[in-house]
């Protein structure tokens, strides 16, 4: 195993951050931890670094984590400050420098797209090209292990994407990955396994499709009208699941081949509606039902601190 952690606990005078959080990682494994604000993601990551003190037991390759060959170690922590009056380009450089083997820094620009800007200050890139200059000082070393801490918020669905891509080619060429992420969509699609954080402790963890399958629930309709306690009646009368949000009414349990039945009982009680929309259930799913927050929004809200969402 690359990383080992068994009953790693950590408190900040009476504030409980972790509470006996077990997991292990394989090599070339991606290893996505989500979970809301507060639940304790990032003292996690800096637990399993070695960047802060914690109790219990945690090993990377085998030996304590202040003992890891920093060649083998890749960590972008959520915050990371770099001076600002250099360029994308002699930051790369910088932190190349440490090391007695690093990547070249153009190839390491090109990896993350920032090519085109190498020569611009850093504080006089965007939030996301800023983003992408620190990845890249991740990356220089080529590093066994890669931890990020949230590595693509600020950063626009282009550039999302293009990191995906990124994380998925270093981890088929061996790279372990361990991320923290607020995005689901990007936690479904790149991890081979996640972990939810919720209040310290880890309350679920597995494949993406094997958490879907026992914690997502069913398929939800949505409908959005002006007369939703009229349509809420009109559905249980015919014998659906329904259940009332502030946002719509939502109907449990109907295939895609069922819609029509749906809105043939409300044209039949002759309720209208302005919108209606299906999901079947998603990692989001098991975020709402384990963590009771709303990932959309808490993902939104977070866009907007950074600019990438109007």
């Amino acid at each position: 195993m690359v990383v080992v952690a068994e009953d790693v606990s950590r408190a900040y005078g009476e504030r409980v951050a972790l509470d006996g959080v077990s997991l292990s990682i394989d090599e070339g494994e991606v290893y996505a931890l989500i979970g809301p604000n507060g639940a304790g993601k990032t003292t996690l990551v800096r637990s399993l670094t070695g960047t802060t003190d914690y109790e219990g037991r945690v090993e990377l390759f085998g030996v304590p984590p202040t003992e890891v060959d920093p060649q083998r170690l890749g960590l972008l922590p959520q915050s990371f400050d770099p001076p600002e009056r250099l360029t994308a380009r002699e930051l790369v450089g910088y932190y190349a420098g440490l090391y007695d083997r690093a990547r070249p820094v153009e190839d390491v620009l090109a990896d993350v797209g920032m090519t085109a800007s190498a020569d611009t200050w850093y504080e006089r890139l965007s939030g996301g090209q800023q983003r992408r200059v620190c990845v890249a000082a991740t990356l220089v070393n080529d590093p066994d292990l890669l931890v990020l801490d949230e590595p693509t918020t600020g950063i626009d669905p282009a550039g999302r994407r293009d990191l995906r891509d990124l994380l998925e080619s270093l981890a088929a060429g061996g790279t372990t990955v361990l991320l923290t992420t607020h995005y689901m969509e990007e936690a479904e699609r790149l991890a081979d396994r996640v972990g939810l954080l919720a209040e310290g402790r880890l309350v679920a963890e597995g494949t993406p499709d094997a958490l879907v399958a026992e914690h997502g629930g069913a398929s939800r309709l949505e409908l959005r009208t002006a007369a939703d306690e009229d349509a809420a009646r009109a559905l249980m009368d015919a014998g659906y699941a329904v259940e009332r949000t502030a946002r719509a009414v939502v109907v449990s349990g109907v295939a895609p081949e069922g819609i029509g039945e749906v809105v043939g009982a409300l044209a039949a009680a002759d309720v209208g509606y302005d919108a209606l929309s299906w999901r079947q259930p998603d990692l989001e799913s098991v975020y709402l039902a384990l963590a009771g927050a709303d990932v959309t929004e808490t993902g939104e809200a977070r866009e907007r601190e950074a600019g990438v969402v109007a």
